[in-house]
């Protein structure tokens, strides 16, 4: 509950600021600065821009609370439907990329930890400095260049799935998960060459802090109490590395993971401009720069809807992961 004070002024801060923009999305969807006066206001109308803005916010929000979130008038359909269809090509890109982030950062901020002021330490932490440095779009076009151009092991980056491959049945809208159902695996590997590339672009960027938080909270839970005892029972090396000190060490990683996925989710434009991929990201990037309104307004709303279910998950994750949390 305390979390729809937080949405309700997404909502209406969202709301405000498309209205306060420069441009007027009546004059571009209405064929240009050239079109007539009686065209334009017709497309203010449909809009609803031809009533008062306290009025406007009114409507919208009346229709928010109906589970109406307005007509695109890029697409011509309904943003929910919109949002919908694209959601899970996001989904899937982001969760994808943030399960190689994990199995990737983790080990090496572990080891690390382990060996502090190694060349190991050295080498992860230069790693890190790289991946935040480097942009998503720039590590994009280089692993394009050398894995698609250079080696041609990659298929060309235009969206989901090539284009001689017969898209499955859509049940959940992750082609990996409905390829599966369906029996496809030649479909299955078609879509797993298509997602890697831009899973893994997207990784490389979130690396960097989640291998950092992995290392910083490691060197506290190694040289706590516990562990220490732990060492002295006699118990190997990686049974107090594993058992102790990385359960110990993980809350901080949960928290960070969670934060990194919201961004990802929100933040993964440019991914999906260099590779094609069909997401809410792109597609909020097409309304905004036509100024329709609806499906930018949508997209937000539907983010920090996002963030609040990822927070309440990474609370349940909590509890799982140490008994002694209360959720």
């Amino acid at each position: 509950m305390s979390s729809l004070p937080a949405l309700f002024g997404v909502l209406v801060f969202t709301f405000l600021l498309m209205r306060v923009l420069p441009g007027d999305p009546a004059v571009f969807f209405a064929s240009g600065p050239n079109a007539g006066k009686e065209e334009i206001e017709v497309i203010r109308k449909q809009m609803g821009l031809d009533k008062p803005v306290p009025e406007q916010l009114l409507l919208y929000l009346y229709d928010v609370g109906r589970g109406n979130l307005g007509r695109s008038l890029m697409t011509g359909q309904a943003v929910t439907k919109d949002l919908h269809d694209r959601l899970p090509a996001s989904l899937e890109l982001t969760l994808t990329a943030l399960l190689i982030a994990l199995v990737s950062a983790v080990p090496m901020g572990v080891l690390a930890a382990l060996k502090p002021g190694s060349l190991i330490d050295h080498g992860v932490r230069l790693f890190c400095a790289l991946g935040v440095c480097v942009p998503t779009f720039v590590s994009g076009l280089l692993l394009i260049y050398v894995f698609y151009y250079l080696l041609g092991l990659a298929p060309d980056p235009t969206g989901r799935i090539d284009v001689f491959t017969s898209l499955p049945p859509s049940r959940t809208g992750f082609l990996l998960i409905d390829f599966l159902l369906a029996g496809d695996f030649e479909g299955w590997w078609a879509a797993f060459k298509q997602l890697i590339l831009p899973a893994a672009t997207m990784a490389l960027f979130v690396i960097a802090p989640l291998a950092r938080i992995t290392r910083a909270s490691m060197l506290v839970s190694l040289g706590s109490d516990f562990v220490r005892t732990a060492r002295s029972v006699g118990l190997s090396g990686w049974h107090v590395v594993v058992t102790y000190a990385l359960r110990n060490a993980i809350l901080p990683v949960i928290t960070i993971a969670g934060i990194v996925f919201s961004t990802m989710l929100g933040a993964n434009v440019l991914v999906e401009k260099v590779y094609s991929w069909p997401g809410v990201a792109s597609y909020a990037l097409d309304a905004l720069l036509s100024s329709d309104y609806a499906p930018v307004q949508g997209f937000v709303l539907l983010m920090a809807s996002v963030f609040v279910v990822v927070n309440l998950l990474v609370d349940v994750l909590y509890g799982i992961a140490d008994p002694r949390v209360s959720i």
